[in-house]
């Protein structure tokens, strides 16, 4: 038994699958694909977050000749060591349904290679695979194993969609990736929104996919933002438990200021009293005495 509707068109549905839920788990991740059968490796999307390219990749694959894995894993090392952000960590991720003639030892020292440049390398072997090819890979698989771990899926034939056999793998299933259904090995119930974030398939329907996790991430900054600026404004006001007078007898916080200013200004009103009741008793002691010389003269 076969996968349906054949090996190619399974792989092609698997790498849509891949692609987005790469770029799903890190919106800066980036995906390149290539080609190891025909005369030789080619190259034929280079590192990019644009699934119309890789659908344009796929499209232009050619199936011909052997495989040349080798070749293709140490070309595939190279494109990785030109991605943009070197902080990124390497991962290639190997489709083989074909029988592997490379030797044991030449894969060993490959993986050991690839182990010392941090590149992790991910098989996924699919079809009627012969035991010795299996063996090569579990061989490639333990010489490589790192930090973050590479690893090695071996699927069967059988009725189900290579991608919804390749959620339940490690290599997918690291990056939270939900099941789809319709899968008779599929663990997990699934939900009205067909098991996907937001209700929809994204390798179907990427744009719409992203625009509704950009609107969930806009939204929640808006919250984290207004949360923010809630907690400034809380600082201003004094705590439960402040003494609303202060050690004078006055109010606590501005209030003092403007008790202190209003006694200021009434000690300067009753001074100019002072000095205007003052003048005023001068004055009339003065026209007292000019009346008293006038009664004089008289």
């Amino acid at each position: 038994m076969f996968f349906s509707p054949s090996r190619w068109e399974a792989q092609s549905d698997a790498v849509n699958l891949i692609f987005s839920a790469k770029t799903q788990a890190n919106p800066e991740s980036s995906v390149g694909l290539m080609s190891m059968g025909g005369k030789g490796p080619e190259v034929l999307v280079t590192l990019t977050t644009d699934f119309g390219k890789i659908l344009d990749g796929i499209h232009r694959t050619k199936i011909r000749g052997g495989t040349h894995l080798t070749t293709g894993i140490q070309i595939a090392g190279l494109a990785l060591k030109h991605r943009q952000n070197k902080s990124q960590r390497q991962r290639i991720i190997v489709f083989t349904c074909s029988p592997i003639a490379e030797s044991e030892k030449d894969l060993v020292k490959l993986a050991k290679r690839m182990k010392k440049n941090n590149i992790n390398i991910d098989f996924i072997a699919f079809g009627d695979l012969e035991p010795e090819s299996t063996k090569k890979l579990e061989v490639f698989n333990e010489n490589i194993k790192g930090g973050d771990g590479s690893h090695l899926a071996v699927i069967p034939p059988g009725p189900s969609l290579l991608s919804d056999r390749l959620v339940t793998t490690p290599i997918l299933n690291g990056d939270g990736v939900a099941p789809r259904g319709g899968g008779d090995d599929v663990g997990g119930a699934d939900s009205g929104g067909g098991g996907f974030e937001f209700g929809v398939d994204p390798s179907t329907d990427p744009e719409l996919a992203l625009a509704l996790r950009m609107s969930m991430e806009e939204e929640r900054a808006r919250q984290e933002k207004e949360g923010k600026a809630k907690g400034e404004r809380m600082e201003g006001i004094p705590e439960e438990g402040q003494p609303l007078l202060n050690e004078q007898g006055e109010a606590s916080g501005s209030g003092g200021g403007d008790g202190e200013k209003m006694d200021e200004d009434k000690k300067e009103t009753g001074e100019e009293v002072k000095e205007e009741n003052k003048e005023n008793r001068e004055e009339g002691k003065k026209e007292g005495e000019e009346g008293a010389d006038k009664m004089d003269t008289a």
